[in-house]
């Protein structure tokens, strides 16, 4: 794009907020009101890219505008450059004073309960103002906010092996095979995962850390696990599996087990591991780095 054709960086600059806010919401007055501009004046700007861009970037519908392709590609460029500016006015910030600084931390639901509150409680003994965003999903997800920039560090099983990423294993969690009380292999002492290949398996969804593990499990045992049922939460499985209708391979439960399953060691042992992943080509801001560094020291303490 040639500068006497459109324009230059210092015509555009001011226009990237509004440009965003027309991404997420397709109405003049409100996105004035978010970016604190008059609405005359964000209507001004949008005629006067359509004439320098030589079309339209919206077209009215009613009270409400709608983005053109060409206003689409331009906001979502807008979105982009905006995501691009933020962490180096975060940096910039939490330099001034890294005990105000944010993190943002991904990481699976199990872990909600007791590990990311122990980490974060006693980070902020330390820390004391120290923010926190806390995004939970599964694997995969997380995996991929991290890759966006959306999340500053993602605690998830397994780590993401990318050259994109740097990551620690902070714990492992055995593996064991969940099974009906009254299943054939309820009273061996352990299970060879091959002795598993012509049973019904209740999984995790496709894109959840533990489904991964078990698919690799199964492929080195030299069989791929019939499919009954899929679910999104390990305590779901496990209760499918007590009523009969299938078998899992699942970490120890964090409370009791329901009635109705045994839980038997694999032979050879299996674990999955824990890591915490950053980018490896992402610098991170003042609070992020303290929030690793205790976490890393953390696990060695443990150790």
């Amino acid at each position: 794009m040639r500068q006497n054709q459109f324009m230059d960086e210092s015509e555009l600059a001011p226009k990237l907020a509004v440009l965003k806010a027309l991404a997420a919401d397709e109405h003049v007055t409100r996105v004035a009101a978010s970016v604190g501009l008059p609405q005359p004046t964000v209507s001004r700007w949008l005629a006067e890219l359509g004439e320098r861009l030589g079309a339209p970037v919206v077209t009215r519908h009613g009270r409400r505008v709608r983005l053109t392709r060409a206003g689409r590609l331009l906001a979502e460029a807008a979105t982009r450059s905006l995501a691009a500016l933020e962490p180096g006015l975060r940096e910039v910030e939490e330099e001034l004073d890294p005990e105000k600084g944010r993190v943002v931390l991904g990481f699976l639901h199990m872990l909600g309960r007791s590990v990311v509150p122990e980490l974060v409680r006693g980070f902020r003994t330390e820390h004391p103002h120290v923010r926190f965003g806390l995004v939970q999903n599964a694997r995969q997800a997380v995996v991929d906010k991290l890759s966006r920039g959306e999340i500053d560090l993602a605690l998830v099983a397994p780590p993401p092996g990318g050259p994109e990423f740097e990551s620690h294993v902070l714990f492992e969690q055995e593996l064991v095979v969940v099974v009906p009380s009254a299943h054939r292999l309820a009273e061996r002492d352990a299970v060879r995962l091959r002795d598993l290949a012509d049973e019904d398996f209740i999984l995790l969804e496709h894109g959840y850390g533990l489904r991964q593990i078990t698919d690799d499990l199964c492929a080195a045992a030299g069989f791929t696990p019939k499919v009954a049922f899929e679910g999104q939460e390990t305590e779901t499985v496990r209760g499918l599996v007590a009523a009969g209708l299938g078998v899992a391979l699942l970490p120890h439960p964090e409370f009791a087990p329901p009635a109705g399953v045994r839980e038997l060691p694999l032979t050879p042992r299996s674990v999955r591991a824990f890591g915490l992943a950053w980018l490896r080509d992402h610098p991170l801001p003042p609070a992020v780095r303290a929030f690793r560094d205790h976490a890393l020291r953390a696990h060695e303490a443990q150790r």
